[in-house]
């Protein structure tokens, strides 16, 4: 593939396919695969991949808000998108683009049922989530009750789905913790189709739960980042492709003398001996945020290790090149295929989640298609 000459993030869509199919895998034949597509899909482009997911094959998609929703079906996508987490200010909007909304609790419940009357919908798909541990969002197992007779007492909705979420289904120390979480789950489905006539849909599992809990698998799992090519562990990661390759440029090429300084703040001082320094056009402005400066994060030149000195700017970082043989102009790998997003996460304590869903989208989007 050609070097890059900007500031780009590739987008491997071969990767993504791999990725997908891994986890298709791990599924029993009939099982449903929701592809979590926030945060513009995980940094990447939201609708490149729902439209690459869904020619795959996908059976629904989920994002967070309802603008995120709405995007992709202006795109053209046209399979069920769920909203995890939408407001009722935006109900209306949700309608008219036929997303599907999470409930999550009786003022969210009791809103929407209200505005979709006034819309005079019928049998509306709506989907129920419960709160079996992490606490964020979602019903308790004592509201089933409540929900279906708010349920039965309308024509206005109709419940596709129950789903609560894995709290640490990546790690195995919470083993206990998440089976509670699972049989707790199931209890609450048993009850709701006791009470209402009818199971609706069933998921829980997120990616390492697709990957640690078969049991959690129900009729549908939700993958977000293992698509991206990231396994929430050292051994499924070997088995994913990340999908995003940042890549930059050098600028220039400084010669640091004893005394002068690199950057805001003169945050790198030279102790005295000889320092090289690369610029590169990138900065916090595009997703490298301040917390990779000062020697912690790093990027990759000529397979070579450049760490960040001084502080990052916002259009630019600033690495040290003393011993590596470079030139402005060369290509410079950010994160990729073999030093990772997660690898640089990991140098600012933090998770690849962070880094790549950061990624601006004023940074360009190249993508590599199936035959490249």
């Amino acid at each position: 593939m050609p070097k890059a000459q900007e500031t780009v993030l590739e987008i491997d869509l071969k990767a993504l396919h791999h990725n997908f199919k891994y986890l298709k895998s791990k599924l029993q034949p009939n099982t449903k695969f929701l592809a979590v597509v926030k945060a513009f899909a995980y940094g990447s482009d939201a609708y490149e991949v729902a439209n690459y997911l869904q020619k795959l094959g996908v059976d629904y998609f989920a994002v967070a808000y309802i603008n995120e929703g709405v995007e992709l079906r202006k795109s053209g996508i046209t399979k069920p998108i769920l909203v995890l987490h939408p407001l009722a200010v935006n109900f209306k909007k949700l309608i008219e683009f036929a997303l599907e909304p999470s409930l999550y609790n009786a003022k969210i419940l009791n809103e929407f049922i209200s505005i979709a009357s006034a819309e005079k919908q019928i049998n509306y798909p709506v989907h129920i989530k419960f709160n079996t541990g992490l606490n964020r969002l979602g019903f308790w197992e004592n509201d089933v009750d409540y929900v279906v007779s708010k349920v039965k007492a309308t024509k206005t909705i109709n419940v596709k789905s129950l789903f609560s979420h894995l709290a640490a289904s990546e790690d195995l120390n919470e083993r206990d913790f998440t089976l509670k979480q699972i049989n707790n789950f199931k209890i609450i489905a048993e009850h709701f189709k006791t009470k209402i006539g009818y199971m609706p849909i069933l998921h829980m599992s997120n990616t390492s739960g697709v990957l640690n809990y078969p049991e959690a698998h129900f009729d549908m799992i939700r993958s977000g980042i293992g698509l991206y090519g990231f396994g929430n562990s050292e051994k499924e990661s070997t088995y994913l492709k990340p999908i995003s390759s940042l890549k930059t440029v050098i600028s220039q090429i400084h010669k640091i003398e004893k005394g002068e300084s690199v950057g805001y703040n003169r945050a790198y001082k030279s102790d005295g001996s000889f320092t090289k320094t690369a610029t590169l056009p990138l900065g916090h402005a595009d997703g490298i945020g301040r917390h990779y400066g000062n020697g912690k994060g790093f990027v990759t030149i000529h397979g070579q290790k450049a760490p960040i000195i001084g502080n990052v700017c916002m259009d630019m970082i600033m690495v040290d090149v003393t011993n590596i043989d470079c030139k402005e102009g060369d290509e410079v790998i950010v994160f990729g295929e073999h030093s990772t997003a997660e690898n640089l996460a990991e140098t600012a304590n933090t998770l690849s989640y962070e880094l790549i869903t950061s990624i601006s989208q004023r940074v360009k989007r190249v993508f590599l298609k199936e035959d490249t």
